[in-house]
């Protein structure tokens, strides 16, 4: 019985707890011998915390007994990026320069997901800093991706993951600051939840950018993702019933994020869109020529603010870093002052344009990424390929964030690829609901 819960969704197991059919303390060590067993949980989680997940499991099994459950995921075990804050315990970002950190109270976000009943495993892996969408860390560990072994997961929040897909956690939480939920998600067959900047707290989440930067889950359905943004929040999930993909007008952004596709993740979006169509939804393909002058100004804007945020900790020790991550965090030097502050206000207008050119649809649509993961032996030797898959990875992810909308990725069917939907600015639910329907019409 306790190998069928590893792979059931969050909501399934709350389901059950409800209804006395699993209890949490079972499912929690369940759980926490999955992850002591597995040959790469090592991999995976950087620091387990079984003390806590023990002691809230068993809170969680009192509650149940007494009818005096939290919510809907009062008992479920899930695992957080090693960038969220955990009392008393090391909070490290996958970074030595970070090592031996730890901090005194949780972030606002595991407080809250604790208030609603979750249970904490541990902490997952990462790309160094948050700073990369291919999800390789030489430096603490890069965790495996679920369909091919010699491959990176996709990051940063790699671990994360490979944390669901592999079993050893019901949802992992993960941050995305230009695409590292969703590219993790895509590429083991997860759905991916990108938050819209500030919408959910970032109080004692380790920084990367802040005005990028979110917070979201990686879980097995887009219900669990409902259920995971209301217990970050502290408010109520999505109402996904009845949701319909009749009538529905859908954009296929044709600038840039249909480009250079590479064959799978050409042909997963395609028979995604095929599904879409049959099951009502109607398609329409547009360019928006304000995406390309926005991607135009990724680095000054990304890199420039990674930089100016960890300049002084990376300069005090960059013999600790991956020269990779290292480098692209020196790149933010180039620019100055006057092009970040003219940068953003340009920004703004296109994301002006932008809304107005999409506000007939109720989702633009693009393939999450570009291509399947890449080989972790290659991208250790060879600098150019590095360079150019960690680009192309978060080519069309980026889109989302720097038009500062709602996203969300779901599995196409074919391995490693994923469909991606993006919303308005704080439009997460109705994106949940659109999502419920065309998960149906993808499964």
């Amino acid at each position: 019985m306790s190998t069928d819960w590893l792979n059931m969704t969050a909501a399934a197991l709350g389901r059950d707890i409800g209804a006395g059919k699993i209890d949490p303390v079972a499912l929690t060590e369940a759980y926490l011998a999955a992850i002591a067993a597995h040959p790469q949980g090592d991999r995976i989680y950087a620091r387990v915390t079984p003390d806590r997940a023990l002691a809230e499991a068993t809170a969680a099994r009192d509650r149940a007994a007494a009818g005096l459950r939290r919510g809907p995921l009062d008992g479920v075990p899930i695992s957080w990026k090693d960038l969220f804050d955990t009392a008393g315990v090391a909070t490290e970002a996958g970074s030595n320069l970070l090592a031996g950190r730890v901090p005194a109270r949780d972030a606002l976000v595991l407080r809250n997901a604790t208030m609603a009943g979750l249970i904490c495993l541990g902490k997952t892996h990462m790309s160094e800093l948050a700073f990369s969408g291919i999800g390789l860390n030489p430096v603490m560990g890069t965790p495996p991706c679920i369909n091919d072994a010699d491959a990176v997961p996709g990051g940063s929040s790699s671990g994360a993951a490979a944390s669901v897909a592999f079993g050893l956690a019901a949802c992992g939480i993960g941050s995305d600051t230009g695409g590292s939920v969703r590219i993790p998600a895509a590429w083991n067959d997860l759905v991916g939840l990108k938050t819209t900047a500030g919408r959910v707290s970032c109080d004692g989440v380790v920084p990367l950018a802040a005005r990028f930067d979110t917070v979201g889950p990686l879980c097995r359905s887009v219900e669990d993702a409902a259920l995971m943004l209301a217990a970050l929040e502290g408010g109520r999930a999505a109402d996904l019933a009845g949701a319909t993909l009749t009538g529905t007008r859908l954009m296929v952004l044709e600038t840039a994020a249909m480009e250079d596709l590479r064959g799978a993740p050409g042909a997963g979006f395609d028979s995604a869109v095929e599904r879409l169509q049959a099951a009502g939804a109607l398609v329409e393909r547009r360019g928006v020529p304000e995406v390309a002058e926005a991607l135009e100004l990724s680095a000054l804007l990304f890199t420039t603010e990674a930089y100016a945020t960890w300049k002084d900790t990376i300069e005090a020790a960059p013999d600790k870093m991956f020269d990779q991550i290292l480098e692209r965090f020196r790149s933010g030097a180039a620019f100055s002052g006057v092009d970040y502050v003219a940068g953003w206000q340009k920004l703004d207008r296109l994301r002006a344009a932008y809304l107005d050119r999409t506000a007939g649809y109720d989702a633009v649509i693009v393939p999450t990424c570009p291509i399947l993961p890449p080989n972790v032996a290659r991208l250790m030797e060879d600098h150019d390929y590095y360079v150019t898959e960690n680009l192309m990875t978060l080519r069309n992810t980026r889109i989302g964030n720097l038009m500062g909308l709602a996203a969300m990725t779901l599995p196409t069917g074919l391995p490693s690829t994923g469909i991606m939907f993006m919303g308005a600015p704080n439009s997460e639910e109705r994106l949940l609901r659109l999502c419920a329907a065309a998960e149906r019409a993808l499964a």
